[in-house]
């Protein structure tokens, strides 16, 4: 049997976001558990070596230099490249297994029927995350539920990356093997003492100050909203809490920023912009407080596991998705508004005793469950019964 994989990840790689970070420790993973892989993907993002994988990128289209997160026209166009490129190496390979990434999946589920080919269906998000007031995509996202629907069908094996997401692929199809493999930080690198220190001063404007700090997109999903709601009263009631804000465009950063100006406290908030994965660990060990404002979806936010990593108090919005690895141990939960959010942040920036317990337990369960051991042994359970049935 063959120990080679196709894996069809369509998303710029690598970047900064959660899957592509997910899709290199896959890549990693099976080159431990000694696969050959070719990986296509999107001609966007920065090229990473990794010990038998070769990398292979879809041509780009003339204008087209970025894609933004979610369903677009142009992802269609190059999800059919993604495809062809595909179908052209299927040509000339003996593949053990197709494994797909999201709407990948769907175009994999055709080359591993037409090859007789395994394949692994691989899902990340809620399609249901995506809904809001514009009908096209709501739309959009009710034709690609359809579409995820038919993959899970013809998949020989699905990888859920939360149990929420695991409860819906067996809502679609009991008959379908699922396995839920948990996310882990995004970088496997611990935070350096020394540059911790350093980013502290830099990002304190005095040393009382606590720093409370947000990571990941500003989608609506994600809670944005409600984070820069909530900021104002927060900082009226703990005038010394700094909030410091990790990820966003220019144009979405200067949005907010001139929101914060006309409340008057765009002084209490640094834009960090994107800030490299194996960089991450050094400012969120400098911080204080970690926040998690999502307000739907049932998958976890990967940043949750990079605060358990720092050991930060977590502050986190009172649902499914934040309490899938979280509890009242590791967590301060408050309810999903500006209001609830802000008290939560503030009681916490006013009382240092209770950041420090929270802090320790969350490492623990980082040191326990979530890393990359049980992350590859986890990935080896899906794939060696799947190609032992032949």
């Amino acid at each position: 049997m063959s120990k080679r994989v196709l894996f069809l990840s369509p998303q710029p790689f690598f970047q900064w976001r959660g899957s592509p970070i997910r899709v290199r420790y896959n890549l990693m993973a099976l080159s431990d558990l000694g696969y050959e892989v070719d990986l296509i993907t999107f001609p966007f993002g920065e090229d990473v070596e990794i010990p038998g994988v070769t990398l292979h990128r879809v041509s780009g289209y003339k204008g087209v230099k970025s894609l933004s997160i979610g369903p677009s026209f142009w992802k269609l166009m190059f999800d059919f490249k993604l495809y062809l490129l595909g179908r052209k190496l299927m040509k000339s390979q003996t593949y053990a297994v197709v494994h797909g990434v999201e709407d990948a999946g769907f175009f994999g589920s055709f080359l591993a029927r037409k090859h007789k080919t395994k394949l692994i269906y691989e899902k990340h998000s809620d399609p249901g995350s995506y809904k809001g007031k514009n009908a096209l995509v709501n739309l959009v996202m009710w034709l690609y539920a359809k579409v995820e629907n038919f993959t899970i069908r013809r998949a020989d094996a699905v990888i859920a990356t939360g149990a929420g997401l695991e409860a819906q692929v067996r809502g679609i199809s009991a008959e379908t093997p699922c396995a839920h493999i948990c996310d882990i930080p995004s970088s496997l690198r611990e935070a350096d003492a020394e540059a911790t220190r350093k980013l502290r001063e830099e990002l304190q404007a005095d040393p009382e100050e606590v720093l409370a700090t947000y990571v990941g997109s500003f989608a609506t999903y994600q809670g944005i909203d409600l984070l820069f709601a909530a900021i104002p009263e927060a900082v009226r009631t703990a005038p010394k809490l700094q909030f410091c804000i990790i990820g966003g465009t220019d144009a979405e950063i200067a949005e907010r920023r001139e929101l914060l100006t006309r409340e008057g406290v765009a002084e209490s908030v640094r834009f960090l912009g994107k800030v490299n994965p194996d960089a991450l660990p050094d400012y969120l060990a400098a911080s204080d407080i970690l926040l998690s404002p999502r307000i739907s979806g049932n998958n976890t936010p990967l940043k949750l596991l990079d605060y358990l990593k720092a050991g930060g108090a977590i502050v986190a919005t009172d649902l499914e998705a934040n309490r899938l690895i979280l509890n009242e141990e590791t967590a301060v939960f408050a309810a999903p508004n500006a209001k609830a959010f802000a008290e939560a942040i503030a009681t916490l920036a006013l009382n240092p005793e209770p950041r420090a317990s929270l802090a320790a337990k969350g490492r623990h369960l980082i040191d326990e469950t979530y890393n990359f051991g049980n992350y590859t042994r986890q990935l080896k359970a899906v794939y060696t019964p799947l190609l032992n049935a032949e």
